[in-house]
Formats: C-alpha cells, structure tokens, sequence
C-alpha cells in the first residue's frame, strides 16, 4: 500500500513538472520575457539619448534641465525657507550662509577655531533644500518641474517614434515575407498543377426576403392560371 501511494505520488509530480515545461516553453511565454528584457535595456537607451538631447537643447540655461523650475510665492510660513535665507539661494552661496548661521549660533571667534561648525550647518541647510541645477529651492515650497514635464514629453516622443519605425519596418518586411511565400507557392502549383486546391464556392443561401418573393410570384401565376380556366 506505501509503495503504491509512493508511485501515485511521483507520477502526480511529474505530471505538474511536465506541465510547468510546457508552459515555460510555450511560444508566446519566452516572447513575452525576450519583450521584457528588451523593453528594459531599450529603456535605458531612450533615457540615456534623451539626457543627452536635453543638455543640447538646454546648453545656455543655469543649471540645465534641472534649473527649469519655478517656485511659487509662500503663503504660509511654513513655505518660507530657513530665516535668513528665504525659498531660494544659489549653490555658491551655500557657504556664506552655513557661516552665517554658524556665527550667530556659536560666534565668530568659536567658528573661526573650529571650521566643522560650519560644514554642520551646510548639513542642516541641505537637509531642508534641494538642488535644482544651480539653485536650492526649500523642500516645503510649492515648486512646478518644468524639466521633468519637458524630460517625459521627450522621452514619450522618442518612444513613440521608435516604436512606430519599428513597426512599420516589421509590417514591410512581414508583406515582402507573404508576397514571396505566395509567390514561391504559385510556382509549385504551376510544375505540379494536380495539387493546385479547388476554389472553395460558397452555397449562397436564400434570404428570408427571397422566399418570400418566391412564394408571391408562385401565388402570382397561380391566380393568373386560375383566372384564364375560369
């Protein structure tokens, strides 16, 4: 009885590792993957062209792509910037005010012998801003991305363009593919014409109008036949 139960169960984990098989080798399993693997690395490359067309296009602003962003007026204080800095400053004058802020905290004279009192406080500015090309804008103002609207709108562009020559070169090649098939296909018939198959003609079936139609002209020549005996 063990020995049965052994052999039912070997031969049921065989049969699903039979079907997973076929399943992992079905057609459209390994083109779906090859298409995953493919989208990634084009992925990539549409990004990689697309910084690259961004800095060409976006040479003479500060800051490039990323500088192209607009903050918008504070309404509350909540949005408006460490005291003493306010919403915006540029990168290089991150160190005056990190010794700024460090003066006034500790004075001048303790700053002036201890420099890491200032790089504590370019540590707390930057966690409070963020880098935007050339300018570090708060982290709590209302701020629009110009550069990540324009990035994606690009990036979509050359997506769809890619995906649309792509096709187009497929359904070329896949009509060329056809025309040949059927072009060796029509020379195979004419050597060997007895294999040629026999057009395929469709029974038309009559329409309910059709009949009827019939049966009124059936009743027509009845009653015409009718009439002439009388």
């Amino acid at each position: 009885m063990a020995k049965k139960e052994k052999k039912l169960k070997k031969k049921k984990e065989f049969k699903v590792w039979k079907e997973f098989k076929a399943f992992i080798t079905r057609g459209n399993v390994l083109d779906m993957s090859v298409g995953v693997i493919m989208g990634g690395a084009f992925g990539a490359i549409v990004t990689a062209f697309t910084q690259i067309l961004l800095s060409v296009c976006t040479w003479g602003v500060p800051g490039g792509i990323k500088g192209l962003v607009t903050v918008l007026p504070a309404i509350n204080d909540a949005q408006k910037g460490l005291e003493g800095i306010g919403q915006t400053f540029q990168a290089s004058e991150l160190h005056n005010f990190a010794k700024a802020m460090a003066e006034s905290l500790y004075g001048t004279e303790a700053v002036a012998n201890n420099l890491n009192l200032i790089e504590a406080q370019k540590s707390t500015i930057l966690s409070k801003y963020t880098l935007h090309g050339s300018t570090y804008t708060y982290n709590m103002s209302a701020v629009i991305d110009w550069g990540a609207l324009i990035n994606a709108v690009i990036a979509f562009l050359i997506i769809a363009i890619t995906l649309f020559v792509v096709v187009k070169i497929f359904k070329t090649l896949q009509a060329r593919r056809e025309a040949y098939k059927a072009k060796m296909l029509e020379k195979y018939y004419e050597q060997h014409p007895e294999e040629r198959p026999q057009p395929v003609v469709e029974e038309v079936k009559p329409t309910e109008l059709d009949v009827l139609n019939e049966i009124r002209d059936q009743l027509v020549e009845l009653n015409k036949a009718n009439a002439k005996k009388k």
